[in-house]
């Protein structure tokens, strides 16, 4: 999630036209636009130099404006590696069946991370139900824990559907949504509980300011992706990568403990929570 990283123009050849066990000299890496760039920016380059042994290549780490830019330069082959958030991935799994997901974030020894609900201490909201009729921060719209599983927990545990019974807010990125309810610019959102911890102990975000009012059940963590039609001993070379990375300054930075093999079977649970929000993921914007 933290990364060097320049905007890049990418080509526009579709992956289809690429041809079958591709050898590039240079990877291109996208990692999530799920925080400020800069604090993306910061702390990429060990990754970066980790990527560069490991695969005796040139890296170029990539962030994009948002999560929808980073499925389109995935699909078309713009990039080889990308770090997905699980629903975007999923987004991008349905715009780009050839991509390939192979390791997967390990926090506390479980490849799953909870959405945490805040509010602004003090304020109006101190449960799910006080949401209704108020605005609601969420992130990204293709966020899985800024967006899709809290909007789907409060329609289960309260029975409020968004745009409906409370004004939906996107707010682009998770310390978007923690610094909006701190603020009170919204009177609650949700984000990634990792992110939020991160933030407070950062200082970023101040945990005197806001209050927790419910986390959601396990979600399959970020998982690390690539491109299909790469050669396969690259890809051997990329899944040992990570799954061999042991270096707790990038690990940090990913918020994980460690990295875990992973298919694309495990984010099915994500597809059915889409169904149950009656979400088109081909029609979606992310």
């Amino acid at each position: 999630m933290n990364r060097r990283l320049a905007l890049t123009a990418f080509a526009t050849l579709p992956v289809a036209a690429l041809a079958q066990g591709a050898d590039p000299r240079r990877i291109r890496v996208a990692l999530l636009p799920d925080e400020n760039a800069a604090t993306i920016i910061q702390n990429a380059q060990p990754l970066r130099a980790h990527l560069e042994r490991a695969l005796s290549r040139q890296i170029e780490l990539v962030v994009t404006t948002d999560y929808s830019s980073m499925i389109e330069a995935m699909r078309f082959g713009r990039i080889e590696i990308a770090y997905f958030g699980p629903f975007s991935y999923v987004l991008a799994r349905s715009r780009a069946p050839q991509i390939e997901p192979f390791a997967v974030g390990i926090e506390r020894g479980s490849p799953t991370y909870n959405s945490v609900v805040i509010a602004q201490a003090g304020g109006p909201v101190r449960a799910l139900e006080d949401i209704r009729g108020r605005p609601f921060g969420f992130g990204d719209q293709a966020s899985t824990s800024a967006h899709l599983v809290p909007r789907a927990m409060i329609l289960q545990r309260a029975q409020l559907a968004g745009g409906r019974d409370y004004r939906v807010v996107h707010l682009g990125t998770h310390d978007g949504v923690a610094r909006a309810v701190q603020n009170g610019q919204v009177p609650a959102g949700a984000l990634s509980k990792p992110i939020l911890d991160n933030l407070v102990r950062r200082g970023t975000v101040d945990a005197a300011r806001i209050t927790e009012i419910t986390q959601s059940d396990p979600i399959p963590n970020y998982p690390m992706v690539m491109q299909g039609n790469l050669a396969e001993p690259l890809k051997a070379l990329i899944r040992s990568a990570f799954l061999e990375l042991r270096d707790p300054e990038i690990l940090r930075a990913f918020r994980v403990e460690g990295f875990a093999p992973t298919t694309d079977e495990a984010y099915n649970v994500l597809r059915d929570t889409a169904r149950l929000l009656e979400l088109d993921l081909n029609q979606m914007r992310g």
